[in-house]
């Protein structure tokens, strides 16, 4: 079985992109989801977290503090170190584990910091990289989010730019003023070849 990894900047649309492949019987393996996991009610991170950063860093549903953490991270480097200390190993184990389970010709890991975090690389056999313009990515988080632009301009600047994310990609799916319809098509042939490549 093949891996693809799937990555794009925060909104480029690679959600809308990976639910198209899983429309079409690919296995995903989101990261994100797993991130989310981890920190939920009773999730494998949260007796450490809570050691970490103390008791006011858990919500009252037992789940991480998204809100505080993100505040907290944003401007103190070192903390966003301990929490991915913390966090990274459990997600990279449980991401391990679904792709060993996943069933189908190929697998997609979708990675938003595929390309920043430089070890997934290795673990994936190619890099689907989803672009639009940072334009385009301000306009969509502001819509989505609700969100200032330069809430959505700092996360951009946090993340790999724009041309260091195309340089790692084999494919590229361009989602600016695309249409969903023209998005399907796109994916479509894509899929085709990952068949074709993996011996489907």
């Amino acid at each position: 079985m093949i891996a693809v990894g799937l990555t794009g900047g925060i909104g480029s649309g690679k959600s809308t992109v990976a639910d198209l492949f899983a429309a079409r019987g690919v296995p995903l393996v989101d990261t994100d989801v797993i991130a989310h996991r981890v920190t939920a009610p009773q999730g494998v991170a949260m007796p450490q977290i809570a050691a970490q950063f103390g008791p006011e860093f858990v919500a009252a549903d037992g789940s991480m503090d998204r809100a505080r953490m993100r505040a907290l991270v944003f401007g103190d480097e070192a903390a966003r170190k301990r929490l991915e200390a913390i966090t990274h190993p459990l997600i990279r184990a449980e991401t391990e584990r679904e792709t060993r389970e996943a069933k189908g010709p190929y697998v997609m890991l979708v990675v938003p910091l595929l390309v920043e975090s430089g070890a997934w690389k290795s673990r994936v056999d190619r890099v689907l990289a989803v672009d639009c313009s940072v334009q385009t990515q301000i306009a969509r988080v502001m819509r989505r989010n609700g969100f200032t632009r330069e809430q959505v301009q700092a996360i951009i600047a946090r993340q790999a730019t724009r041309e260091a994310r195309l340089a790692a990609a084999d494919d590229v799916i361009v989602n600016d003023d695309t249409t969903l319809d023209a998005l399907a098509q796109d994916v479509e042939l894509l899929h085709r070849r990952y068949l074709a490549l993996a011996g489907a």
